[in-house]
This record gives C-alpha cells, structure tokens and sequence, in this order.
C-alpha cells in the first residue's frame, strides 16, 4: 500500500530587520554629571586600594634626594645652592610621572571589559576618559603637595612662597591637560605594560630634554634647540619665575597655550578611538 505524504510547505525566509544603533543625544550639562561620577569611580579606586598612590608619595620623597645628592654640588656648587633650581624642575618632572599611570589604568579597564560596560550604556562617551583624568588629578595634587613638603624639609626657601604654591596648581593643570597624551596611549595600545612602556619612553624624551634639572647652556647646541621647544622647560620656567619673582612670565602664557593645544588634538582622537574599538 503506497503511503501518500504530504510535501513539506516550502521556507519563506523571515524579512531582514535592519537594525538600527540608537542614538542617545547627550547634552553638555549630562556630559559634565558623567564624567564627575566617573571620576568619584576612580576616587573610591583609590580609597580601597591605597597602594595606587604610593607612587605618588614615595617618588617625590626619593626624588628631590636623589637629584639634589647627585647634581647639587656638581651644578651649583652646594645642595642649598641648587634647590631653587632643583624644587621646581623636580615638582614638574614628578607630577608629570604620576600622569603615566592615568593610561595605564585605562587600557587595563578596555582589557578585562569594564568599558564595554560603559559603552553600553547611555552616557557619553567621553565621560569614562574625562573621569579617569580628574581622578588622576589627584595624584597630581598628592604628588605636588610632597614635593613641597620634601624641599621645605631639604631647606628650600622661595622668594614668594604665593607664587611657589601658583605654580604648583599650573604644573597640575597643565599636567591634567598633557595626560590626554597617555590616555591616547592607553586606549590605542592593547597591554597596559606596553602602555607603560611608551609612556614613559615619551616622558623621560620631554623631561630629561629641557631645563628640568640642568641648565641649557651645558647641553649640546642641537639638545639646546629641543629644549627651548619643549613644553616642559616652559613650565619649569614658569614655576620658577613664579617662586622667585611672584610675577607670571611669558613662559606661563606658552605652558597654558602648549596645554590647551594637546588637549584640543588628544581628546578627540582619544574619545574617537575608544569609540571604534
């Protein structure tokens, strides 16, 4: 007996749905909110895990001794002699080494996925980066506070003790402003060590080439004209015009404009780049 069967009806293909990312149009005001909660994250980061500022209190202890011990006598003749050249060139040098970690930070975030978490949500997408900067300006105001303290103890004495602690806050606003540089490193480079690696290639190149702990006239000619481009002589300069004069130079006009200028080109690239990945 032959068994009729009945054909399987043929298969419609279900109609492509284009989806759609949506769109979540965030204003400047929000913006500011979320990047401010993104930084109270990286300041509780802190408070349950100390160890990350050891670094900025343990190297501006280390430092203006080491320096002061090795160049002191060598430069000025004396260590009293060469702290007022000393104090400020190490006040930049070290808080700008505090900014490193901000990268750092960052690309360890992008590995184990936090910021995916972030990206999903509805926040702008600069707020992670913009917090994990002003939390980062907090090691800065750390590491500037115990640079002072070690060169008052080291017997440092400013003219104007005002424009010591002015120059202080510029070198931690223009350091917050520079960092953009390591936060581009850390959202461009896949491992945190490589992070750390090329930020402080880039580093040790900005602050051993300027007039950070020797003067210019000892460096070769070729050095000398990279110095005097260097943003980091011009910050220096500035903070020592400040301590010994009180009076804002031209070198703080240059340091605030080289400031802005890498904040201008580095946040968008780095807010771009961390939108593509």
């Amino acid at each position: 007996m032959t068994v009729l069967t009945e054909a399987p009806a043929p298969t419609v293909p279900a109609p492509r749905i284009e989806r759609r990312p949506t769109v979540v149009h965030i204003g400047p005001g929000a913006a500011l909110r979320q990047s401010l909660t993104m930084a109270k994250r990286g300041m509780l980061t802190f408070r349950h895990s100390p160890q990350l500022l050891y670094d900025a209190v343990l190297l501006p202890i280390i430092g203006p001794l080491l320096f002061g011990s090795v160049f002191g006598t060598a430069i000025a003749g004396s260590l009293h002699a060469y702290l007022p050249t000393l104090v400020p060139g190490v006040l930049v040098q070290i808080v700008l080494t505090s900014s490193v970690a901000t990268g750092v930070q960052l690309s360890e975030d992008i590995r184990s996925g936090v910021f995916d978490r972030f990206v999903s949500m509805p926040i702008a997408r600069s707020a992670p980066v913009t917090g994990a900067l002003v939390s980062g300006a907090t090691r800065y105001v750390i590491a500037a506070l115990m640079v002072l303290i070690v060169g008052f103890g080291m017997g440092y004495r400013p003219e104007h003790p005002g424009g010591l602690i002015a120059g202080a806050l510029l070198v931690v606003l223009a350091t917050t402003a520079l960092s953009w540089i390591f936060a581009f490193i850390g959202v461009t480079v896949a491992r945190p060590a490589a992070v750390q690696g090329m930020s402080m290639l880039v580093l040790t190149f900005l602050s051993f080439a300027s007039n950070a702990l020797v003067p210019v006239q000892s460096m070769p000619a070729w050095l000398r004209h990279v110095s005097d481009y260097n943003p980091v002589s011009h910050l220096v300069a500035a903070v020592r015009t400040l301590a010994d004069t009180g009076h804002a130079g031209s070198d703080l006009v240059w340091s605030v404009l080289a400031a802005l200028l890498v904040a201008i080109v580095f946040a968008p690239l780095t807010v771009r780049t961390l939108r593509n990945r």
